[in-house]
């Protein structure tokens, strides 16, 4: 896991030291989930599709750097699908 800097107004702070309860990484993550939602982006279905950008090979860097939505992640995984893998081919 990557930890981000995240910048919060002093009235976000003064809240949660009243509340130290509250997990400000759960709020983070779920405010994502309803941002993902309101884009029409699945979150199981972008976590399968990472996982499997990972398992061709792909580091985070390379993913973040060849993609910029969910779509363009979606056509990485299936353009290197689609490929036979290098030494594959047969000559008759």
């Amino acid at each position: 896991m990557i930890t981000r800097s995240v910048t919060i107004e002093d009235i976000d702070d003064l809240y949660l030291m009243w509340n130290d309860h509250i997990n400000a990484s759960a709020l983070y993550r779920r405010a994502l989930r309803e941002e993902m939602e309101v884009r029409g982006v699945d979150p199981d279905e972008l976590r399968d599709l990472l996982e499997r950008a990972r398992e061709q090979g792909y580091t985070l860097e390379e993913i973040a750097e060849n993609t910029n939505r969910f779509d363009d992640l979606q056509s990485l995984v299936e353009e290197e699908q689609s490929q036979p893998p290098a030494g594959d081919a047969t000559e008759d």
